[in-house]
C-alpha cells in the first residue's frame, strides 16, 4: 500500500508474538491514531476548519501525535509542553510547524501538569479562535482505537484475550477494550499504574525515581473509565525498567518504559491466567528513554524474580508492585468528590 501521508504508515502497530501466551502490539507511536480521528471528526463535524490552530498540552506522544495530524490535514498547532519532553521531540514538533512552549520546571509531575492547563487555559483566553483539543478529557479520542480493534480481532489467534496497558489518557486502553467487547464481551483489561497517579488511588506513595510519563497522572482525567478495567497494577520505577530492559534482552523490542511496565504485567498475569492469549500494548519505542532507562540496564532485576502483592483494596498497596482485581468497578464517589 502507498499512503499519502506519513501519518497514515507511522500509526500501524506491529503484531509481534512473544510467546504462546502473549502478543505485542508495538507502535512506533500509539497516540497517532487518536489525534488523527479525532482531527479528522472535528474537522467533518464543522467544529474547526482548516488552518485553525490546534491547542494541547502533553508530555511527548501526544504532541508529536497531534503535530503529524495537523501536518496531514492542514492545521495549525500548538503545544504546551512538559519539562520532560526531550530535545528530539521538540526538535521534530517544530520542524513539523507546531509551535511549542514548555512550562518553567517544577519539583513534581503535579505542579507540572498544573502549570501546563493553566497556561492553556490562558492562551485560549488570549486567543478565543484555538480549538483545545483536551486529549484527556474529550471522548472523541475513543474513536481512532476502533481501528485497532478491528487490526486485532482481525489476527489474534481466537482464544481468550487479556489486554495489558498503561492507563495514561483512559483513551488507548478503554477505546481498544470497548470496541473488542462489541464481539466478545468476556474481554479482560488489565491497567498499568505508576505510583503517586490519582486514577486508581496510588496518590499518597511516592517512587523516588519518578512517575511513569504517560501511563498516570496527578491531576483527574475524564475519560479514564474506571468501569472498563478487570484488574489495576501499580508499578514502581524499578520495575517498570526491569520489564523494559527485559523486553530487549529476550525479544529484541526496543520499547518504552510503559510498555516494559506492561510487559512485566503481562508475566504475571500470563502465570495466572494460562488460558488466556495476553495483548501487551507497546505504546512507543524507546528512543527517548536511552539516558533514563536503556543506559541503566545493569540495574534491571530478573523479571522471573519479581512478583507483586495482591491487596483487596487501593488503601492497601505498597510499593514496589501491588495488584487488585478491579472487576469492573465505577470510579468511586469520593474519589470525585475530593477531586472537585
Amino acid at each position: 500500500m502507498i499512503h499519502t501521508h506519513i501519518a497514515d504508515a507511522l500509526k500501524v502497530p506491529d503484531l509481534i508474538r512473544l510467546t504462546d501466551r502473549m502478543v505485542l502490539v508495538r507502535f512506533e507511536s500509539m497516540k497517532i491514531y487518536s489525534a488523527l480521528a479525532a482531527v479528522r471528526h472535528l474537522l467533518d463535524r464543522g467544529t474547526v476548519r482548516p488552518g485553525q490552530t490546534l491547542i494541547d498540552s502533553s508530555s511527548g506522544i501526544y504532541a508529536y501525535a497531534l503535530a503529524l495530524a495537523c501536518h496531514r490535514y492542514g492545521m495549525r498547532c500548538h503545544i504546551v509542553a512538559s519539562t520532560t519532553v526531550d530535545a528530539t521531540t521538540l526538535a521534530q514538533l517544530e520542524v513539523l510547524g507546531a509551535t511549542v512552549e514548555q512550562v518553567r520546571p517544577s519539583r513534581n509531575l503535579k505542579l507540572d501538569q498544573e502549570l501546563r492547563v493553566r497556561r492553556v487555559r490562558e492562551i485560549l483566553a488570549e486567543r478565543p479562535d484555538t480549538h483545545w483539543m483536551r486529549q484527556y478529557h474529550d471522548d472523541i479520542h475513543y474513536l481512532g482505537y476502533q481501528e485497532v480493534g478491528d487490526l486485532v480481532a482481525a489476527t489474534v489467534p481466537d482464544r481468550p484475550l487479556t489486554v495489558v496497558g498503561g492507563v495514561g489518557s483512559g483513551a488507548s486502553t478503554g477505546g481498544l477494550v470497548e470496541h473488542l467487547r462489541r464481539r466478545d464481551p468476556s474481554v479482560r483489561l488489565v491497567g498499568v499504574q505508576p505510583f503517586g497517579s490519582v486514577t486508581f488511588g496510588s496518590q499518597d506513595h511516592h517512587d523516588p525515581e519518578a512517575i511513569i510519563a504517560g501511563i498516570g497522572s496527578s491531576i483527574v482525567f475524564d475519560n479514564v473509565r474506571h468501569h472498563l478495567y478487570d484488574a489495576v497494577h501499580w508499578m514502581d520505577f524499578t520495575h517498570a525498567m526491569s520489564g523494559t530492559v527485559a523486553l530487549l534482552r529476550e525479544h529484541a523490542v526496543f520499547a518504552g518504559l510503559s510498555t516494559g511496565a506492561a510487559y512485566l504485567t503481562a508475566l504475571h498475569e500470563a502465570r495466572r491466567q494460562p488460558e488466556q492469549l495476553h495483548l501487551v500494548i507497546g505504546a512507543d519505542t524507546g528512543h527517548r528513554y536511552v539516558d533514563l532507562v536503556h543506559a541503566r540496564h545493569a540495574e534491571a532485576q530478573d523479571p522471573a524474580a519479581l512478583k507483586p502483592v495482591e491487596v483487596g483494596t487501593p488503601e492497601d498497596m505498597s510499593m514496589p508492585w501491588s495488584t487488585m482485581a478491579w472487576d469492573r468497578t465505577p470510579c468511586p464517589t469520593h474519589w470525585k468528590e475530593a477531586a472537585a
